[in-house]
């Protein structure tokens, strides 16, 4: 399939650019659906993608409600994008509030299953939903989420690999996130190996053509969303 090219644009830039209602629907929907994604893995109690572990673990030491952990946690990092020099767009705020709000709606939904095999149904679910969600919240072209501003971000200013930097941040808040309490197991092995495939195969289809051939077109498997 031929990809449409993401486009590297300023905040403004990326608002200014064609087909902007019909972004803004895919991105609340991508976020809406990230946040249900989230639930299905929390509530399938299988283990979790690692920056859930770690928002996981937060929720274990403050007893807050996961949602406002994901929107804690967002703003924080987003405050790390200022010494990084980064410009957060509009689809970078929505993330980092939208995605914690549609997390804790979906959790009062869903009802958590007690049989090993529609937990397993959960996760995988789960992961595919994840991927797809990423896959449309990308390619809306309304800016990165906190978490992934951050990896490439760090990327720009230390001269690493993109890889690098993406593995060393998911272990460092995996294992932060596995001090403090968070539920690590096979959703979190699923997640790891699947994500970045989904990502892949998905974003082509949901990427909105806003005529910037000339861009660079991204690489899921470099720069797929770590998470939320």
């Amino acid at each position: 399939m031929t990809r449409t090219p993401l486009a590297q644009l300023t905040p403004l830039e990326q608002l200014r650019a064609p087909r902007l209602p019909r972004r803004l629907v895919q991105l609340m929907i991508g976020l809406l659906l990230y946040g249900f994604s989230m639930a299905m893995m929390i509530e399938a109690t299988l283990g979790l993608d690692p920056w859930d572990v770690l928002h996981a673990g937060l929720v274990e030491q403050t007893g807050w409600s996961f949602g406002t952990i994901v929107i804690v946690v967002g703003l924080g990092v987003l405050l790390l994008w200022i010494p990084l020099r980064q410009m957060p767009g509009l689809g970078t705020v929505a993330n980092a509030v939208v995605i914690g709000v549609a997390t804790d709606a979906s959790l009062a939904l869903i009802t958590p299953p007690d049989a090993l095999a529609p937990r397993l149904a959960m996760v995988l679910g789960g992961v595919a939903l994840n991927g797809l969600a990423g896959a449309l919240y990308i390619g809306s072209q309304l800016g990165p989420g906190p978490r992934d501003g951050l990896m490439t971000g760090l990327v720009r200013r230390t001269g690493l690999s993109v890889r690098l930097v993406r593995t060393s941040l998911e272990l460092i808040v995996l294992s932060v996130g596995w001090l403090l309490g968070g539920a690590v197991g096979l959703g979190t092995v699923v997640y790891a190996l699947a994500i970045g495939p989904l990502v892949h195969t998905m974003l082509p289809w949901c990427t909105v053509d806003i005529g910037a051939g000339d861009e660079r077109v991204l690489d899921p498997d470099v720069d797929r969303p770590i998470a939320s």
